[in-house]
């Protein structure tokens, strides 16, 4: 079913604005980066002092989160504010066995109403959203694209595309190839408003090779780990990881700092937003896993498989380490430097906000999930909602259904995959997730554990999940 089509008298609308008032618009996207791995995010270990620019200079918000921890469900709600199963997409893109699936045509994104408003807009990096030509970035708002449809590129020499839609091996470091078309599309654009996407590959595994000046302060390091007594932990694969990952950061870091320094160069710093944030969280050793929602046991033995469509290698979750992201917003003259939000936001919120940041209308019959925040980015006092609704059906390495609720003091969730499999922390008690409460010890817990389901319930049947025909 089509759910939206923007109106020709809405293009024209929107054609017509002014343009001269109309604030730029730099959202800086990463692969795999948590919020430890950000030093103004409060880890010593890394060495952001770009990033930390944007966290310091503006507004860091400290519990952003998404809703579904793995790239392209996650990167549906960023760009549509809308959850992956409501267009199939409920992992990751496999080209190698899903070459159909990928984000609808008449979906609507933010970039195409940033485009039909007049803006310039490029993405420049990943986009995995698909990978037919009815999925290319351009059909979705973007001018321009350079960089990858796919999950995955190596960090130096990647076979991408061009802008001029040739695929080829271009020659450097990944983060920097993405880097430059970025700064070329910023000059070209200095004179009218500009949207630009850079979306890193980075610090997605494979973290190593990057540029020497990266790799220098890691290669000997002998990193601290988050809970070296977790049982039978594999250390020292942890710390030869969290070197090449510290690395991998550090590349980001040294890119955004060409950035910034470019927006300085042109004097374009006070009419510029920057927004950087990442696509999902990370695990290094935390839970005795590393990677995302669909994580890996890091251990020297695995425990025994104890359910049917999971693996005993694989370690499926809806933790907070695989859902929270580093955030910031350096929005000049609005936002007062060093502000610290704590509210609960999440990447639908991103749609709404941006438009309203920007001054542009929602239409009307726009279907979308997230929020507008802009009015607490402005200093405004606002009724805000912190609890989340998650979401991830794995079907790569394992199968779930996983469904979730988060509050600010409570996690739930139920795998709808995996009969029995339910979890429930006490965030308030225990943050790091480590103490599961089911069985629950208590008629509260049980109590709270039916309403957590009917909550679930009642937005699986809102947003019309497809899991909701295997129940």
């Amino acid at each position: 079913m089509r759910i939206y089509t923007i109106c020709t008298a809405l293009l024209i609308a929107l054609l017509a604005r002014p343009t001269l008032a109309k604030p730029n618009i730099v959202f800086i996207y990463t692969d795999d980066q948590a919020p430890f791995a950000v030093n103004a995010a409060g880890d010593s270990r890394f060495i952001t002092p770009n990033i930390d620019r944007i966290f310091n200079e503006g507004a860091h918000l400290t519990n952003s989160f998404v809703t579904t921890p793995v790239c392209s469900p996650s990167r549906v709600g960023l760009i549509t504010s809308r959850y992956g199963s409501e267009f199939g997409i409920t992992d990751w893109i496999n080209p190698g066995n899903e070459k159909q699936i990928g984000l609808p045509k008449d979906a609507l994104t933010f970039p195409q109403l940033f485009q039909a408003a007049g803006y310039a807009t490029g993405l420049f990096g990943k986009w995995h959203l698909g990978i037919q030509n009815h999925h290319h970035p351009t059909q979705f708002g973007y001018d321009v694209f350079a960089g990858i449809r796919v999950g995955g590129c190596p960090p130096k020499d990647p076979l991408m595309e061009t802008l001029d839609g040739e695929m080829k091996k271009v020659e450097g470091y990944t983060c920097d190839i993405f880097t430059d078309h970025t700064i070329d599309f910023i000059r070209k654009n200095q004179d009218r408003p500009f949207l630009a996407s850079l979306h890193f590959r980075a610090p997605h595994a494979a973290w190593l090779p990057v540029r020497p000046e990266d790799w220098e302060p890691f290669k000997d390091l002998d990193p601290e780990i988050p809970n070296p007594d977790y049982p039978n932990l594999n250390i020292e694969r942890v710390k030869k990881q969290t070197r090449e990952y510290l690395a991998a950061v550090k590349s980001i870091d040294r890119n955004v700092g060409r950035v910034l320094e470019l927006l300085k160069e042109l004097e374009l710093e006070d009419n510029t937003i920057i927004v950087f944030t990442s696509d999902h969280g990370y695990n290094l050793g935390e839970h005795g896993v590393w990677y995302k929602g669909n994580a890996i046991r890091i251990l020297k033995e695995n425990p025994r498989q104890r359910w049917p469509n999971i693996p005993a290698a694989r370690r499926p979750n809806l933790w907070d380490t695989s859902l929270q992201v580093p955030t910031a917003i350096k929005w000049p003259n609005m936002i007062k430097p060093g502000t610290e939000l704590t509210q609960t936001f999440s990447n639908l919120d991103w749609f709404p906000t941006l438009l309203s940041m920007a001054n542009l209308p929602l239409p009307k019959n726009a279907v979308i999930r997230g929020n507008d925040y802009s009015p607490i980015l402005r200093g405004k006092s606002s009724d805000w909602d912190d609890a989340l609704y998650l979401e991830y059906s794995m079907h790569h390495g394992a199968k779930t259904h996983m469904r979730g609720i988060r509050t600010p003091k409570w996690k739930f969730m139920v795998d709808f995959a995996n009969p029995g499999r339910m979890e429930l922390y006490d965030l308030s008690e225990d943050p790091s997730e480590t103490k599961n409460l089911i069985p629950s010890a208590n008629q509260e817990q049980d109590e709270l554990v039916r309403n957590f389901m009917k909550q679930i319930t009642l937005e699986m049947q809102r947003i019309n999940d497809p899991v909701l025909k295997e129940l």
